[in-house]
Formats: structure tokens, C-alpha cells, sequence
């Protein structure tokens, strides 16, 4: 669990982190440089959920053996889709993390949402969704992992 009283913003309370794929944690369709430790890291705080639209196939086999659901979408409606993973969690638990326009929906529907600025690029509806914006999947573990940077960021 990772919990934080942000003046201003809300109580976190989150139990699970769900991330996107391609864009966020990998970048055409390979995982990112040091995204496995990262991930089993913040696994030992929450439940990590990854649920992509898979774009390159290999979700599976460059998430395999790591300690994360991986649930791969159909290709149409995925926003929708994703937005009710996060409310079946339960909002107020959820941190949700993506870079994509198929991310806006569960960053917004979030208790956090977290926006990745990676070498893929941005959705600017996400953007505007996100509570935060960050500079790759690492900095968003960073401030999850250390939450008393969210203060600085999101405090009124």
C-alpha cells in the first residue's frame, strides 16, 4: 500500500498501480532499460495491473515472469475497456499511469493519474486527464515509491 495525505489534492491510499504498455513502460514494443527491477520494486507496495492494447505482440513475453497482471485488450473501445478496469479496482485505490489517447479515460478516472512524456510522445487529452506529468515509467515509480514527492507537486 502506498498512502499519502496531500494538502489540497486528497488522501492516496492506493493498493494498485495499473500501467499501459507501449509508450510508457516500452517503447515499440520492447521494455524499456531498467523497467524490470523498477517493476518488481513497485510491485512489493502494489498490485501491478498492465493492460495494453499490445500494439507490437510482445506484452507477454517481455512482461514474463515479472510480478504484474498483463491483460491484453481487444483493439477497439480499449479507453473504455480500460477506464472499467480501474473502477472495478476500485478508484480510490488506483494509481493509473499511460502516455496514449486510449489512457485518458483511467487517468481520469484514477485516485492519481499519472501522464508519461516518453519517446513515443503524448496524447494531449491525456495530458490534460493527468493529475501529474512525468518524464518516463521510472519518474512515475519514483514519486509512487517516494510519495512525499507528490506533495511538492500537488498540494495547493
Amino acid at each position: 500500500m502506498i498512502e499519502v495525505d496531500i494538502p489540497g489534492f486528497r488522501q492516496l491510499r492506493l493498493a494498485h498501480v495499473v500501467l499501459d504498455f507501449n509508450g510508457t513502460l516500452a517503447c515499440d514494443g520492447m521494455l524499456l532499460p531498467g523497467m524490470r527491477a523498477r517493476l518488481e520494486q513497485l510491485a512489493r507496495a502494489v498490485t501491478v495491473h498492465v493492460i495494453t492494447g499490445d500494439t507490437f505482440g510482445t506484452a507477454r513475453e517481455q512482461l514474463d515472469e515479472l510480478p504484474c497482471h498483463v491483460m491484453i485488450l481487444v483493439s477497439t473501445a480499449q479507453d473504455l475497456a480500460k477506464r472499467r478496469i480501474v473502477k472495478e479496482l476500485g478508484v480510490e485505490q488506483v494509481a493509473a499511469i499511460g502516455n496514449g489517447r486510449n489512457d485518458c479515460l483511467m487517468l481520469e478516472a484514477a485516485a492519481l493519474g499519472i501522464a508519461v512524456l516518453g519517446r513515443e510522445g503524448t496524447a494531449s487529452a491525456t495530458l490534460l486527464s493527468a493529475d501529474l506529468v512525468v518524464r518516463s515509467a521510472s519518474a512515475a515509480f519514483d514519486v509512487l515509491l517516494h510519495p512525499r514527492r507528490l506533495i511538492a507537486s500537488l498540494r495547493r
